[in-house]
């Protein structure tokens, strides 16, 4: 039980700081921290917590990640369905913080968005569903590459999670005016229960398309990263 406490606890983390760094700190005005501050404070979640908990669960915080990890051969089927469910848990009691102390301030409106993940009218920058799927497909088949390209035994030993935070960093600069950046099926869903509406109705993207990007990405490692020429 311990390995999926931890895996509760970082996605929590990630969703916590990460949303709640968009919900509450983006727009402050005149000192907000704007859309590079959400990049690094997303980053910054999952580089904190590789060093907290990757040593007792691989800190994956991440149903795309687990089931990446799986495709790459480094993770046990057997344990994909119990971290999954850990992250989403994990990811909603998140949200549900969040919405208590985003709900504190006068004229919070939940609908306005609460970090949810979208696209077509509910895209920040307005792209469309074909640019949101594609969007979310290759930025989570590179994170996934990343990701095993870091930890593979022949990598530096101890710089992962400097790697890994970095790369998520870049990856939320790139897209979030194109679906507020998902890569993550928890993370789009911790918010999306407190939205409903929109939100739940387009969720389906945001499981479909992170899986499908970490499958792709562990594919091309194991062709890329095997030790035989």
């Amino acid at each position: 039980m311990k390995i999926y406490l931890a895996e509760f606890l970082g996605t929590f983390w990630l969703v916590l700081g990460g949303c709640g760094s968009a919900v509450l700190a983006a727009a402050f005005p005149d000192v907000g921290i704007g859309l590079l501050g959400v990049a690094l404070a997303f980053g910054l979640t999952v580089l904190t917590m590789a060093y907290a908990i990757g040593h007792i669960s691989g800190c994956h915080l991440n149903p795309a990640v687990s089931v990446g990890l799986w495709a790459g051969g480094r993770f046990p089927a057997n344990q994909l369905l119990p971290y999954i469910v850990a992250q989403v848990v994990g990811a909603v009691v998140a949200g549900g913080v969040l919405y208590v102390i985003a709900s504190g301030k006068a004229g919070f409106d939940v609908s306005a968005g609460f970090a949810a993940n979208g696209y077509g009218a509910h895209s920040p920058g307005g792209y469309s569903l074909l640019a949101a799927l594609v969007s979310e497909i290759v930025m989570t088949m590179m994170f996934l590459l990343v990701i095993l390209g870091a930890t593979d035994k022949r990598a530096p030993q101890g710089m992962a999670p400097v790697a890994i935070g970095f790369c998520l960093t870049l990856i939320h600069l790139i897209s979030i005016p194109v679906t507020n950046t998902s890569v993550n099926p928890a993370r789009s869903t911790g918010v999306a229960v407190f939205v409903g509406d929109w939100a739940l109705a387009q969720l389906w993207l945001f499981w479909l398309a992170p899986i499908v990007g970490a499958i792709l990405g562990a594919v091309i490692y194991r062709l890329i990263g095997s030790a035989e020429d």
